[in-house]
């Protein structure tokens, strides 16, 4: 059983983690806490000259054509680096929806900007229910021919401080409806949140706000499955980056840090943490590729959903182990800002609990089993 990564992937790897080292140090990620926009657009851009926002989309809009395993190869490299930005938001909430249910000329209008770095999407999903599923979709939709508006409010949408459209949801009179509304009106107010992990998440008040209908009325949650799948995936992709770095610096840590005239690496309490680490770390990266894997080769709906469902699960548990313990082997001293470590505590906060936390998906796998 292979399960290494293609050369392809490997170059990609190693040219992602070359370039998150150079062009994203940890000053850069603790700069961008304090930015107002939260992302550096001289950064975006370089991104985009690397095709990583076009990683998904087809050759003829722009993109280059690779497939979803690709990207969690990426999207591991982003969890190490703490990559602040709309990124996945765009592409997995952006450019994914439009690939999914977009007809031929929303594509051609907005994937060839996405893939350019022209424009920033994300995805306006949850609401104040604080329901992941269909129930908890309470926003108003009305459909007038391809024209849709919404009103309502969106919480916890992530960088719509600087999107130029979000992806909406909304209940219309025939079911759950999608539509591509642009954030420079009248009916759009965005509210930041403040967050543990300083990211940038938003309320959003919809009142009145007109878009383009996305896929047909009433087919939204159906269109929707594969790009939450591909979502929540990704998220275990960054939490399993994320965790690798953790475990690399208290190991590191563990190595020089002497007490009692020793390394406290050689203590046993402090071995056996690292080895619990480890475990974690592997195990949650053997679950999220399986996951990826399933969506990339088109295996069965319900195969899929499984895999993703176990994944988020267990990755949403195992990387909050993993940075507790890279907390305890520093002490308290781990806590503080001056030490890198609590910026991976802090981001593993928000993707623990993106798009359902563990029991959450816990709940969604017994149900598969029957139970």
């Amino acid at each position: 059983m292979d399960l290494g990564l293609s050369e392809q992937q490997e170059l990609l790897k190693n040219a992602a983690r070359e370039f998150l080292e150079n062009e994203c140090p940890e000053t850069h990620v603790r700069e961008m806490e304090e930015d107002e926009q939260g992302y550096s657009p001289v950064l975006w851009q370089k991104m985009a000259e690397q095709g990583w926002q076009g990683l998904l989309i087809p050759e003829e809009h722009g993109g280059a054509g690779f497939d979803f395993l690709d990207m969690c190869v990426l999207l591991e490299e982003f969890g190490r680096a703490l990559v602040p930005g709309p990124f996945m938001s765009t592409v997995l909430g952006g450019a994914v929806p439009i690939m999914e249910a977009g007809s031929d000329a929303q594509k051609a209008e907005f994937l060839p900007k996405i893939a350019s770095g022209d424009l920033i999407f994300s995805l306006a999903l949850t609401e104040p229910s604080a329901r992941f599923d269909e129930a908890g979709i309470e926003a108003k939709a009305e459909v007038s021919g391809d024209e849709v508006t919404f009103t309502g409010t969106k919480l916890f949408v992530p960088d719509a401080n600087v999107a130029d459209y979000l992806i909406v949801a909304g209940k219309s009179g025939k079911g759950t409806t999608l539509g591509i509304v642009a954030t420079d009106q009248p009916g759009v107010k965005v509210t930041q949140l403040q967050t543990i992990a300083r990211d940038k998440q938003a309320e959003v008040v919809l009142d009145g706000a007109k878009g383009q209908l996305l896929g047909a009325e009433g087919d939204g949650w159906k269109l929707l499955q594969p790009v939450i799948e591909k979502y929540t995936t990704a998220e275990c992709a960054y939490l399993v980056g994320l965790s690798q770095m953790d475990f690399e610096i208290a190991v590191d840590y563990a190595k020089e840090r002497v007490q009692f005239g020793r390394p406290i690496g050689s203590f046993q309490a402090i071995q056996h943490k690292c080895a619990d680490m480890v475990t974690d770390v592997d195990g949650s990266r053997f679950i999220m590729y399986k996951a990826a894997w399933a969506i990339a080769s088109g295996q069965p709906a319900a195969d899929t959903t499984l895999a993703v469902n176990m994944a988020k699960a267990w990755c949403s548990e195992a990387t909050r182990r993993v940075v507790a313990h890279g907390q305890q082997i520093h002490g308290g001293i781990g806590f503080t800002k001056d030490y890198k470590i609590q910026l991976y505590f802090r981001r593993q906060k928000r993707a623990e609990i993106a798009f359902g936390d563990s029991d959450f998906h816990r709940e969604a796998v017994a149900q598969q089993l029957g139970l």
